[in-house]
């Protein structure tokens, strides 16, 4: 089986709606969610060796995590039409890819809002949660 996880902060309001976002959009179920608070998160973190301190958004794969805009871009990829074109932004180079990323990571509790505790996955979608 192949591993597909997207790790996001738990009490971020944007990171929450975007992963209510992924599923609706990914009938397959080809991913699979843990929060970057987790004790699954964490873990996948160090493995990783990626910051046990990030605040990105991260998709882990088999033998590779990709963090930041490239993350984002490469879930896109695997959604339905129209949102895989989205994957084309992956020819941006990284570093002005980022930079966007990192605006909107910086303010995205000041616009979007912060939750006091990881959001709890209703009867439907919990399956697709890890820990």
């Amino acid at each position: 089986m192949t591993l597909n996880i997207i790790l996001f902060d738990g009490v971020c309001n944007l990171c929450n709606n975007s992963v209510r976002f992924i599923i609706e959009r990914d009938p397959k179920g080809f991913f699979r969610f843990a929060s970057l608070q987790s004790g699954i998160g964490r873990e996948l973190l160090k493995k990783h060796n990626i910051p046990e301190n990030t605040d990105s958004f991260v998709l882990v794969g088999d033998h590779h995590a990709s963090i930041e805009s490239t993350a984002a871009l490469k879930v896109c990829t695997k959604l339905v039409w129209p949102w895989k074109i989205f994957g084309l932004f992956l020819i941006i180079p990284k570093p002005l890819r980022d930079s966007l990323y990192r605006i909107v990571a910086k303010n995205r509790y000041r616009w979007f809002g912060k939750q006091e505790s990881c959001m709890m996955p209703s009867v439907h979608i919990r399956d697709r949660f890890l820990e």
